[in-house]
């Protein structure tokens, strides 16, 4: 069965790009290639993959000219902010840099009758599933460290950033990788699922919805293939008595807002204590109003589109009920927002865990405010969603940080910044928001298999 993949623009709703899928036979062959061409690819030394993977990022870096237009055309993010390329290579440059303690063997001890040791050995080839949102940085969080560990990778990219998973190809290859040791797919959902449903693949990363990793899951129940996911999330923020506000309110609007609000560990709901709440309310709203939404080719423009009409009038729809339940909008509709793709960025207050908007992954330009009385409530309400990504702290209290930390349901706690993947830490989350970990050393763990040897020393 074949069809088409197509790229609408946000900008204006015209096509950008079309890619032909594969059929399912083309794809099986696509696999078979990557499983063929993986053991000469992991019998070379790891300082030659280290080498070639990095090359390969640094011709990434060379197509930045074309990489941040193209992003902008995809799904609207504005030209002002430059592309990815530095948290592109910043991640690729920690994986390379820790690749060879991480992947040295375990020495367990060695003595006259016994040597003992675990060795890490690549899974094989690795399906890489990767986002519209940080289209270039999701991807290099699992091909990277993949690639250096001795897998081969095949890539699917999101239909909303179509030609990013080419132009890593392009790059990658220009640079020495072998073609069959990493390429980039253009699949249905599918023949998606018939290729893990039919144990092509020994590791599954995927990022995407709660749904997109259900799919996943199903596919892959019963093929012992393993699943690594990062889903949905409704980061929080939580802002203490002793915090400083300015700070405060710059970066959490900032992880609130940026991207259009699209960002996979973005703020969604605030919770500030009493003390501070009606100033950090007031600032918030002045950042907001001096946003200029606008066509993200625009050099001036500092919020763009939302990537799709629907993602768009999702959010429309979590505003309206909100305010329909009592939530106070604090932003007037701008006059670029057209009932499409361009939506007005929004700050809501009085609203409660009872409204979708503080409850259901939003995933766009808004962010309700919550007064809480203390730590305790702040908790509880930070817990209370079914996901678990990031969760953003502020106070003057590295021990009450920590404290609190311990009690919220997350993948990774924030101090006093927001919106940030530390390649030295492990990205991972907890409950619906998926499970698996990318990047640090456990990525690497992640990517690879344990194999001990139990080596009896013949003595006379």
């Amino acid at each position: 069965m074949s069809g088409m993949l197509t790229c609408i623009s946000p900008i204006d709703g015209s096509v950008f790009a079309e890619r032909p899928v594969l059929s399912t036979d083309e794809a099986f062959a696509a696999v078979k290639r990557a499983k063929d061409a993986q053991k000469a690819w992991a019998a070379r030394p790891l300082q030659e993959r280290v080498e070639l993977v990095m090359a390969g990022v640094t011709a990434v870096g060379a197509m930045n000219d074309q990489i941040v237009p193209e992003i902008a055309n995809m799904m609207g993010r504005p030209v002002r902010y430059g592309g990815e390329f530095g948290g592109f290579n910043e991640r690729a440059s920690h994986m390379a840099k820790i690749a060879e303690e991480s992947l040295a063997d375990i020495q367990v001890g060695e003595d006259e009758t016994f040597k003992r040791y675990i060795k890490r050995l690549p899974h094989g080839v690795v399906f890489v599933v990767a986002p519209w949102n940080y289209p270039y940085m999701t991807a290099i969080n699992t091909v990277a460290p993949a690639l250096i560990a001795g897998n081969t990778v095949v890539l699917k990219h999101a239909t909303q950033t179509l030609v990013v998973g080419e132009r890593m190809a392009q790059a990658f290859h220009s640079a020495g990788v072998p073609e069959d040791v990493f390429q980039n797919v253009f699949l249905s959902h599918g023949v998606t699922n018939e290729l893990i449903a039919g144990n092509a693949f020994d590791f599954v990363n995927f990022t995407g919805s709660v749904g997109g990793g259900q799919a996943m899951e199903r596919a892959a129940a019963g093929t012992f293939t393993g699943v690594g996911t990062e889903l949905g999330g409704k980061d929080p923020g939580y802002v203490m008595e002793d915090a400083d506000i300015d700070a405060a309110v710059d970066t959490l609007i900032d992880g609130a807002m940026f991207n259009s609000g699209q960002c996979c560990c973005g703020i969604e709901r605030i919770y500030v204590r009493e003390s501070l709440y009606d100033e950090f309310v007031a600032k918030a709203v002045a950042i907001v109003k001096g946003f200029k939404l606008g066509n993200p080719l625009d050099e001036d423009t500092t919020i763009g589109p939302m990537a799709n009409v629907r993602f768009a009038n999702e959010v429309r729809a979590q505003i309206a009920e909100a305010l329909e339940a009592g939530a106070t909008a604090h932003i007037e509709t701008f006059a670029e927002d057209d009932g499409g793709a361009y939506l007005t960025p929004q700050i809501l207050t009085d609203v409660t865990h009872e409204m979708r908007v503080m409850r259901d992954e939003s995933f766009g330009p808004v962010v309700g405010i919550m007064k809480v009385s203390s730590d305790e409530e702040a908790i509880a309400l930070m817990n209370d969603s079914e996901f678990g990504l990031t969760a953003s702290l502020w106070t003057k209290d590295v021990e009450r940080a920590e404290r609190v930390g311990n009690e919220i349901e997350t993948g990774t706690v924030f101090m006093n910044r927001a919106d940030y993947l530390d390649p030295g830490l492990c990205w991972t989350g907890c409950k619906n928001t998926g499970r698996g970990g990318g990047l640090s050393v456990i990525g690497y763990q992640n990517l690879t298999r344990p194999k001990s040897y139990h080596l009896k020393k013949v003595t006379v």
